[in-house]
């Protein structure tokens, strides 16, 4: 609450000499009814006080008083009063995460149950859980570094290839934490918003702090270190019952290295935590991974301030009541508050990308805006369509999540094709998305091809996004996706024999047994569809998810090894 009052400002406040204006207004208005102002100059001083009646008159609350009322609430409203920033509607409401976790042998230790590892995977599934809808990436790491998962917003892929994890699967004995922490900097560097990279580990190597402090320096993408183990430490479990020793025969001991974490924290500027029983450590790492992408947004030129100056509408809406009162015919005094109001509502827009208003056949979402505003109140409905454009409708009830709704009373091309696209009607986005030829148009007009699984199309439009706007690393990765996608399914179409491998008619086959001459039978063709084709593919990735990162890893190690060798 204090914050908010330490950024309370307006956002036009040229408008706040209004209320001096109303001050004005008030003096003229008690000049002219005052009596004694229209005849000092005629009759002597000494005598006026005693022919002037009905003084008290003037502390009654008159419409004069209401008049100015509504130009000072007004004018604040015009000013655009407000203490918050508002979210670009490019921003993902959530800040990345990539997480990077300790493979090396040390994360068997058995002093927090059942082992370091497990106990780590379990907190990560916690802070998935508590991070729902956000984008979270997965990385690796021992002797070398490699990513499990980009960033997603599916909590069941991340959860199976999690499972998966073991520290036999790293290919390269060790603990390079720097190596991770490039491997997870590069991933967010094409990001629009500030990030976290989160290290869950039982230490770090001094000689890795330098990556560390050069990264706080450099980048705005905060670290943050969650420690596994316990400082009185533990055996390291084989997982069959033994325990790991060294060449003497004496089991191998690992700590938790507090005083390492320390002095990362102190040097660094990192934010450090350990494990605890209850999710106090999750909620943590949430909270401050949320507050580091609000402050940085803050400093950000391109976020907005939100305008609060249209909430006053409805203060100035309930004084016009004022006016029905007996008596009370100063007409010219609602004149003023029309022209107020309607100032307020050209001021009050929601900000919306350019467009040709256009109708389009939006019939499938009628429906659901119809029985949408059924439920709500007729009068309030009316009453908005009386003060609110449309485009502020739209905006009122995207906010609310009625997406269909939103669609169906925006007028802006690219804000009713949004509404469109969340509410997953793509069809009708794409139409709406082809009236604009903005970078962010071709984008969600790519999305909308690849919802549609027409990828081929989707790739053209995210080319003509990345021509308007180079730098937009959104298309660019989504572009990537969708292209190794098209690739995958024409070399599951050759693995099928669809290019004429065999020499036979692949729907007649010829049993035999055992030299005996068999007789000829027929069986089904089964014809798949390309996109069927890719998700039988990603099937078949995912049964074995242990053996498919044990070869990735391993592939990935020897890469960097002939790349450093060279």
């Amino acid at each position: 609450m204090i914050e908010q009052l330490t950024q309370f400002h307006f956002l036009r406040p040229v408008w706040l000499l209004l209320i001096f204006a109303a001050i004005l207004f008030y003096r003229l208005v008690r000049r002219r009814e005052n009596v004694k102002e229209q005849w000092r100059g005629l009759i002597a001083s000494h005598l006026l006080d005693h022919l002037i009646v009905s003084q008290g008159e003037g502390s009654r609350f008159r419409p004069v008083h209401l008049a100015c009322l509504v130009m000072v609430i007004g004018a604040v409203a015009l000013a655009g009063p407000t203490w918050e920033r508002e979210i670009p509607p490019f921003t993902e409401d959530k800040a990345p995460m990539v997480i990077v976790m300790d493979l090396s042998r040390t994360m068997d230790v058995i002093d927090v149950q059942p082992t370091r590892l497990e106990r780590a995977k379990q907190k990560i599934r916690d802070l998935i859980d508590q991070r729902a809808g956000a984008r979270n990436a997965l990385f690796v790491y021992a002797g070398s570094a490699h990513m499990v998962l980009p960033l997603t917003e599916d909590p069941s892929v991340m959860d199976l290839f999690l499972s998966s994890l073991s520290t036999t699967l790293m290919p390269v004995a060790g603990k390079n934490a720097a190596t991770a922490l490039k491997a997870a900097q590069d991933l967010l560097t094409g990001e629009e918003v500030p990030g976290t990279i989160l290290f869950i580990t039982d230490g770090i190597k001094p000689e890795h702090f330098p990556a560390f402090t050069n990264h706080m320096n450099t980048h705005q993408d905060q670290i943050m270190i969650l420690g596994v183990g316990t400082s009185q430490g533990g055996p390291v479990s084989t997982g069959t019952g033994r325990f790991l020793t060294d060449a003497s025969g004496r089991r191998v001991v690992s700590k938790l290295d507090v005083q390492g974490l320390k002095a990362l924290r102190d040097e660094a500027g990192v934010l450090v935590t350990t494990v605890t029983l209850d999710n106090a450590d999750v909620e943590w790492i949430q909270r401050r991974a949320q507050s580091h992408l609000q402050a940085v947004q803050q400093e950000q030129a391109e976020t907005r301030w939100r305008d609060f100056g249209y909430f006053l509408v409805f203060p100035i809406a309930l004084l016009t009541v004022f006016w029905f009162r007996r008596g009370w015919t100063v007409r010219w005094t609602a004149v003023l508050f029309f022209v107020l109001l309607g100032t307020q509502l050209t001021f009050a827009q929601p900000e919306v990308a350019e467009g040709v208003p256009e109708s389009v056949n939006v019939d499938s979402a009628k429906a659901e805006v119809q029985s949408s505003e059924a439920k709500g109140s007729s009068f309030w409905n009316i009453f908005l369509s009386l003060w609110l454009t449309p485009d502020q409708q739209g905006r009122r009830y995207f906010e609310k999540g009625d997406y269909a709704a939103a669609a169906q009373h925006f007028e802006d091309t690219f804000w009713k094709g949004i509404s469109f696209y969340y509410d997953q009607d793509y069809e009708s986005a794409l139409n709406q998305f082809a009236l604009s030829d903005s970078a962010e148009a071709f984008f969600y007009l790519g999305n909308c091809y690849a919802r549609l699984k027409k990828y081929e199309e989707a790739v053209e439009s995210y080319d003509q996004a990345l021509k308007k706007k180079p730098d937009f690393t959104q298309a660019m990765s989504n572009r990537d996706l969708v292209a190794a996608l098209i690739e995958k399914m024409k070399q599951a179409e050759e693995e099928a024999g669809e290019p004429g491998e065999p020499s036979f008619d692949p729907d007649e086959v010829k049993f035999d047994e055992k030299g005996k001459k068999g007789k000829k039978g027929k069986i089904p063709e089964f014809k798949l569809k390309p996109e069927d084709m890719a998700e039988i593919w990603m099937r078949n990735i995912q049964t074995t998810p242990a053996n498919f990162l044990m070869w990735k890893f391993q592939l990935q190690a020897e890469e960097q090894s002939e790349g450093q060798s060279k």
